[in-house]
C-alpha cells in the first residue's frame, strides 16, 4: 500500500507539473499559434525518424524476446554509408541535377548496408546465444554496441563529417499560410512512406504472415513448414533497414555524421517503442510520433511556464522522463496488452 500511495503521489506531481507548465506558459503568450505548429511539424519530423529506429527495437523484440541494443549504431552506420554516397553524387553534380534521385540513392544504400550489417550481427552475435540466459544476449548486444562505435571511429575518426547540403531542401515552403522547412517536410513524408510499406509488408504479404507466425510461436510455425531462422535474420535485416533510412533523414535535417551519433536517438527510440508498446508495429510509430511532438514542445509548454530559463537544454530529460514514466503507469505502452495479474 506504502509504495502504491508513493507511485500515485509521483503520478499526480507530474500531472500537476504539465497543467501548470502548459497554464502559465499560454497565459504568458510568448509565442505565436504558428511558432506552436511549428514546434509540432518540428516534432513529427523528428519523431518520425525515432519511429523508423524503434521499429527495429520491437520488430527483434517480437520475434526473441530480446532488446537489440546495437540497433542505434546500426542507425549510425547506415548514415556513415548515405554520407559518403552523397558526397561522391554531389561531388560529380548528381544532385543538383536530380535531387530526388539524389536522396533516394544514398537512402536506399544505407537501408542495404545497414541490413547486411544487421544479418552479420545477428549470425555471429545473436544466434548462438538464443538458448542462452537472457542477461547474456544483453550482455553481448552491448559488446557489439561498443565494437560497432569504436570499429567506425578506427576507419573514420573521431571527427564530425559534414553531411552535403541538398539545394532543393533548403529554405521554406508556404503551406496553408505557415512557413515550414523544406528538409521537415520531406524527412516526415519520406519516414511515413516507409511506415506505411512496412505495416503493408508485415499485414499483407506472405513474409510478413510469416514474421507474425514466428512472433507467436517459433516451434508451431516450424511445424507449419516456416523456416524460423530465416525469418529472424529477415526482421533484423527489414528493421535494420528501416534504422538506416532513418540514419539519413537525420543526417539530413542535423547536417552531421560521427561515430558516436547513434547513442541518443537510440535510446530515444527504445523510449518510443517501450510508449508504443514494445513488440507493437503501429506501437512504435505512435510512440516515435508522441516523443518527438512532447520533445519539441516540451521545453517550452512545460517548462518555461515554470519559470525554467534555459527549458531547451532539458530537451532531452523530458524524452527520458517519458520512459520512466510509462514504464512505472503503463509497461505495456500506450497500444501494448494491459498487464494483468493473471496474464502475470
Amino acid at each position: 500500500m506504502a509504495v502504491t500511495g508513493f507511485l500515485w503521489g509521483i503520478r499526480i506531481l507530474f500531472v500537476a507539473i504539465i497543467v501548470l507548465g502548459t497554464f502559465f506558459a499560454v497565459r504568458a503568450g510568448k509565442y505565436t499559434s504558428e511558432q506552436w505548429i511549428s514546434f509540432v511539424v518540428s516534432g513529427i519530423s523528428q519523431g518520425s525518424i525515432y519511429a523508423l529506429i524503434a521499429l527495429g527495437y520491437t520488430m527483434v523484440y517480437g520475434i526473441l524476446r530480446m532488446i537489440n541494443f546495437a540497433h542505434g549504431d546500426i542507425f549510425m552506420a547506415g548514415a556513415f554509408a548515405g554520407y559518403f554516397l552523397a558526397t561522391w553524387l554531389t561531388g560529380i553534380g548528381f544532385v543538383d541535377g536530380n535531387p530526388i534521385l539524389g536522396l533516394l540513392i544514398p537512402i536506399l544504400f544505407a537501408m542495404i548496408i545497414s541490413a547486411g550489417i544487421a544479418m552479420i550481427v545477428e549470425r555471429v552475435a545473436y544466434r548462438p546465444l538464443r538458448g542462452a540466459p537472457r542477461l547474456v544476449p544483453l550482455i553481448s548486444a552491448i559488446g557489439a554496441s561498443f565494437f560497432l562505435e569504436y570499429a567506425f571511429r578506427g576507419l573514420f575518426g573521431p571527427g564530425i563529417y559534414a553531411y552535403p547540403p541538398v539545394k532543393a531542401l533548403e529554405g521554406e515552403w508556404n503551406i496553408l499560410g505557415l512557413s515550414i522547412l523544406k528538409v521537415q517536410v520531406v524527412v516526415a513524408a519520406a519516414a511515413f512512406l516507409m511506415m506505411a510499406a512496412l505495416y503493408s509488408l508485415v499485414m499483407f504479404t506472405k513474409i510478413g504472415k510469416a514474421m507474425r507466425a514466428v512472433s507467436e510461436d517459433k516451434n508451431t510455425a516450424a511445424l507449419m513448414g516456416i523456416d524460423a531462422n530465416r525469418i529472424i535474420v529477415t526482421t533484423f535485416a527489414v528493421g535494420a533497414a528501416m534504422a538506416g533510412a532513418g540514419g539519413v533523414l537525420y543526417a539530413l535535417i542535423f547536417r552531421q555524421v560521427h561515430f558516436f551519433m547513434g547513442f541518443t536517438p537510440g535510446i530515444k527510440a527504445f523510449t518510443a517503442a517501450v510508449l508504443g508498446g514494445i513488440g507493437n508495429i503501429p506501437g512504435a510509430m505512435v510512440g516515435g510520433l508522441v516523443l518527438g511532438v512532447f520533445e519539441s514542445i516540451g521545453p517550452s509548454l512545460f517548462l518555461e511556464g515554470l519559470g525554467i530559463t534555459r527549458p531547451y537544454q532539458l530537451k532531452d530529460a523530458i524524452a527520458y522522463t517519458m520512459l520512466i514514466m510509462i514504464l512505472l503507469f503503463r509497461p505495456s505502452g500506450i497500444l501494448g496488452e494491459r498487464i494483468t495479474s493473471k496474464k502475470a
